[in-house]
């Protein structure tokens, strides 16, 4: 049965890696995509010289298609797309902002676009916007969430119903059940970010990859709403903004707090104490740091085992 996401991407595989900041380098990119995945390269944790080194070592390692995912805040954004354009990458997946400012100037230079959302209304918009793509987020993810705080399993078949253009579904899958969970729901592809935290070619620090693989039910939460949602583990630092948060702090005091890199420290420094830890809540599945292409395979492996008891 022919799939949308595998025909758009013209991959083997209906997975895409999350393009997640600290985290998705070429090393975990490559991987996904030589594995028949997608990978992608999580270009709001890098400078622009970076990003390109990144992207040519991504080339040399795989023959295979693959992307960047560019969150739309990113203060050298023009210089970060005019590199993508000029690398010859062919596949971008937007977030945190419009998709109507750069969808049309990334399709005119041959780029598939997908920008990932977090309700019906985004995803409407960004259909508006002329997207090939959406990915629907529900907020058990990890890292920076939307407002809604739709789950995965309410949203997908909300969206489902409202667009046409291919739906990715991401937020709470790590295993080949949820694979077929979110494919049944109206998905024609999942995105997956925690499980690749803890694979061998993450760039994460290994104390956090081993953070990940410790963490159970309930060890996360979504805070920090007055600036942007994040879902992070609970550590010394969490604890703190929820003392802070007795106090009626305003935005202000928030930020004060939060500082500067405070990702950076926990997940690509080993910070656990002060740093966040930004996972989502399927950590409480993930027990062991694994190599992607093995991570991919038990997923696809677990999928068609599920699907063929249905059949």
């Amino acid at each position: 049965m022919p799939n949308k996401v595998i025909e758009l991407f013209s991959i083997k595989y209906p997975i895409i890696q999350a393009g997640m900041i600290w985290v998705s380098g070429y090393k975990l990119a490559s991987a996904v995509s030589n594995a028949g995945g997608l990978g992608l390269i999580g270009a709001g944790s890098m400078y622009p010289n970076v990003l390109r080194e990144h992207i040519q070592k991504c080339k040399n390692n795989t023959n295979n298609p693959f992307g960047v995912n560019v969150p739309l805040f990113y203060p050298d954004l023009e210089e970060i797309l005019q590199i993508i354009i000029d690398e010859g990458v062919k596949i971008v997946f937007t977030s945190a902002g419009n998709p109507k400012l750069y969808t049309s100037f990334l399709q005119d230079n041959g780029i598939i676009v997908a920008h990932v959302v977090s309700s019906v209304k985004f995803a409407l918009k960004s259909q508006e916007a002329g997207v090939d793509a959406v990915v629907a987020e529900g907020f058990e993810a990890g890292g920076h969430n939307g407002r809604e705080e739709s789950t995965t399993f309410t949203l997908i078949p909300m969206v489902k119903e409202k667009i046409s253009i291919p739906l990715i579904a991401a937020g709470g899958i790590a295993s080949g059940r949820g694979m077929m969970a979110a494919m049944i729901l109206g998905a024609d592809g999942v995105q997956i970010g925690s499980r690749f935290v803890a694979s061998e070619e993450s760039s994460a620090h290994i104390n956090f990859k081993n953070k990940v693989v410790e963490t159970e039910d309930g060890g996360t939460d979504l805070t920090l709403k007055e600036l942007t949602p994040v879902r992070l583990i609970k550590n010394k630092f969490y604890l703190q903004v929820q003392e802070l948060y007795k106090h009626n702090p305003n935005k202000d005091e928030l930020k004060e707090f939060l500082g500067r890199a405070r990702a950076k420290k926990g997940m690509f420094e080993g910070d656990l104490e002060m740093g966040e830890l930004e996972i989502g809540q399927i950590a409480g599945l993930i027990h062991k740091i694994k190599p992607a292409a093995k991570i991919v395979e038990e997923i696809i492996n677990e999928y068609h085992q599920v699907k063929n008891n249905f059949m």
